[in-house]
């Protein structure tokens, strides 16, 4: 087995590519995840909340429920920084000489895919149900609808992307152990 890659990566050193890097399929996800987390946090934060003229304190779009607007803003918040570190990771990831510490980086990458998949799943039923019981009256005009429907399906759409993630990085921690266990079976003993 020519090449051998040790957990998608090629050996360790050389020069980075940003084309190359872009056009692995983990980037892009990675960077649909990044996005939809900005996206989510930019609907709720900035249309999220509404102030009435008659009440002093602003109230939740969602069903005047607080904690839905603070769980979006906060998952977006801490998916953006994650998406970020995982995105640094990926560029340093070619680098990391030791083939026990990239399977500890694609073993994490694979927890955390499957934790915001979740995190996004249980968001999404969240949102969708404080939207589906709120009350015209508290929002007659409408205002932030439109902001409100964006989050939610975004939210939707983010378990599907961290759900690639999950399924792209099993493929790779599967296709190397593969490739450990030829490579074991079919080298050469060492003199």
């Amino acid at each position: 087995m020519d090449g051998f890659q040790a957990y998608g990566a090629g050996k360790a050193g050389g020069a980075f590519d940003p084309l190359t890097f872009l056009r692995q399929p983990q980037t892009a996800i990675r960077i649909l995840c990044w996005l939809f987390s900005i996206v989510i946090l930019g609907c709720v934060a900035n249309e999220g909340y509404i102030n009435r003229p008659e009440e002093v304190e602003e109230f939740c779009i969602f069903n005047r429920n607080h904690n839905a607007c603070n769980y979006a803003v906060s998952m977006a918040t801490l998916c953006f920084l994650c998406s970020t570190a995982f995105l640094a990771l990926d560029v340093y990831f070619p680098r990391i000489s030791s083939v026990k510490d990239r399977k500890k980086a694609v073993v994490a990458d694979i927890g955390v895919s499957v934790l915001w998949a979740l995190v996004w799943f249980v968001g999404f039923c969240f949102l969708a149900n404080q939207w589906q019981v709120s009350k015209q009256e508290d929002n007659p005009l409408d205002e932030g609808a439109d902001a409100a429907r964006a989050a939610i399906v975004f939210s939707f759409f983010s378990v599907f992307t961290w759900g690639g993630l999950t399924l792209l990085s099993l493929e790779r921690l599967k296709r190397v152990s593969f490739e450990e266990e030829y490579n074991k079976l079919f080298s050469p003993p060492l003199a």
